[in-house]
């Protein structure tokens, strides 16, 4: 049995300033951003996720191949569907679907700070 204890971290670093990588992947950063922006170009994917436009290409090309994205034409935007019944690819977490991992982060406000975290 694991204990999750909580951490204050040291003044003026938060978790986004801390080590240079994250819990989830860009493939997971382009899911959740789109499944809040579905008609979001490449470049607003990039942008959003830290990574190049290219590379945005890259992964959306991978979760298209696997299933876990369509994308249709609408005028001169395409236009992604996240498909959140396939479960998650790693041994681990493979009896998880990519909906319950995406539910976490389906609603677009941002979340309000819980009481007693410094700000």
């Amino acid at each position: 049995m694991y204990k999750i204890t909580s951490k204050v971290l040291p003044s003026g670093m938060s978790s986004a300033t801390g080590p240079g990588w994250t819990f989830l992947s860009n493939h997971a950063h382009v899911l959740i951003f789109l499944l809040r922006n579905p008609s979001a170009r490449l470049r607003d994917i990039g942008e959003a996720v830290g990574i190049t436009e290219r590379f945005a290409h890259t992964v959306v090309s991978d979760l298209v191949e696997a299933g876990y994205l369509t994308v249709s034409r609408t005028g001169r935007r395409n236009t992604y569907s996240v498909h959140a019944n396939l479960n998650l690819r790693h041994p681990l977490e493979s009896d998880f679907s990519v909906g319950e991992l995406l539910q976490i982060f389906a609603a677009p406000e941002p979340r309000t700070r819980a009481s007693g975290d410094a700000g």
